[in-house]
């Protein structure tokens, strides 16, 4: 780990822990309540929640199979370990084994590194189209209910608007990558010469991801994978959040389950090693007790197993997956950031792709 992300990590743990005393002193937290309320959760619920994350990690290994066909066919499930180690990596270390998934498909497969991570980043691509379009359809149809609905009316139709857009630019990605890329060279190599290399090479890094998917049927192959992960990562939270006697949380709705969704995705977005899981679970149980009136204990009973259950609850079956594969996370982690940071642009180390003929 970087001394920058060590410095970092401490900052936010001092942090927490001065925010915990404060708010103990301010509003004494029940801890006998806290234990009160995981004691009485139905736990066969929180069960059906790590199956539907179980499959997803299934559907993960099935989309990325997908994605490297036009290169090399592989069994549909055969990348699964790949996909299991490296989010144990993440949930371990932090967001810095991030590309330990590509590394390791690369590894496994003999296809570049280069190419996996532009496969890896279409596949969050992917991922945040499926979930914006989720999340927006169910806030425009049933989200009247939630605590200011106009506003999180307004979020729904950002959200579609915003999914169209990305839509129509991984389009023009798609079928003339090369001339978007110059497009945007030039227009912001006007501010910063340095900068617009980045974006330029970033933009063919798109491309060289999107040309996996050949045909159309591919594309909503892979949408249609990608939106059925997305619906049971959704099912896994509203079990995990219903499983609690609460009134507040066993009435949880579907819009107030996504509103909660997506405080937990942005939360995630900031992981660091251990001390992310408390930043997670307190934004969370922050959304919880401040959005929907939840009592402090049972919002962050809830907080605290919606991670275990959505997130960490992976971890004792890759960290025996890595011990099969002879696979030391910490050091494929590094390998994996330093690969990264060696791949600059669109697979150098590939030929040149011609222009597809077809979505």
């Amino acid at each position: 780990m970087k001394k920058n992300q060590l410095i970092l990590g401490a900052i936010v743990l001092a942090a927490l822990i001065g925010l915990g005393l404060y708010g103990q002193h301010r509003h004494p937290f029940d801890f006998r309540a806290f234990v009160e309320h995981f004691k009485r959760a139905n736990w066969t619920r929180i069960g059906i929640a790590v199956g539907c994350i179980y499959v997803g990690y299934l559907i993960r290994a099935v989309r990325w199979a997908v994605l490297i066909r036009a290169n090399k066919k592989v069994p549909l499930f055969s990348l699964l370990g790949s996909q299991v180690i490296g989010f144990t990596g993440v949930a371990l270390i932090g967001r810095v084994a991030d590309l330990t998934r590509p590394y390791l498909v690369a590894k496994k497969t003999g296809l570049t590194i280069s190419s996996q991570v532009a496969v890896y980043i279409v596949e969050r691509l992917f991922d945040l189209g499926s979930m914006a379009l989720i999340f927006s359809s169910v806030i425009l149809i049933s989200g009247a209910a939630l605590p200011h609905p106009e506003v999180f009316r307004k979020v729904g139709y950002w959200g579609l608007a915003g999914t169209a857009a990305g839509i129509v630019f991984l389009t023009a990605i798609r079928l003339a990558g090369g001339a978007v890329a110059t497009f945007f060279e030039k227009s912001i190599g006007v501010l910063s010469k340095k900068l617009a290399m980045s974006v330029g090479d970033k933009i063919r890094s798109f491309r060289t991801g999107l040309n996996t998917l050949r045909s159309p049927a591919e594309l909503l192959v892979t949408l249609g994978l990608s939106l059925t992960m997305w619906i049971l990562i959704t099912v896994a939270y509203l079990e995990t959040v219903r499983a609690f006697t609460a009134p507040e949380l066993a009435s949880m709705t579907l819009a107030q389950g996504m509103v909660l969704l997506a405080s937990s995705g942005v939360a995630s977005a900031i992981q660091l090693p251990v001390v992310g899981w408390f930043t997670q679970i307190g934004i969370v149980a922050g959304v919880l007790a401040n959005f929907f009136d939840v009592p402090p204990e049972a919002a962050t009973a809830c907080a605290a197993t919606i991670l275990g259950a959505t997130f960490l609850s992976i971890v004792p079956v890759g960290l025996i997956w890595a011990q099969f594969e002879h696979v030391s996370l910490r050091k494929v982690a590094v390998e994996s950031e330093h690969a990264g940071e060696a791949v600059d642009g669109p697979a150098k180390d590939n030929p040149p792709i011609e222009e597809p003929s077809q979505a």
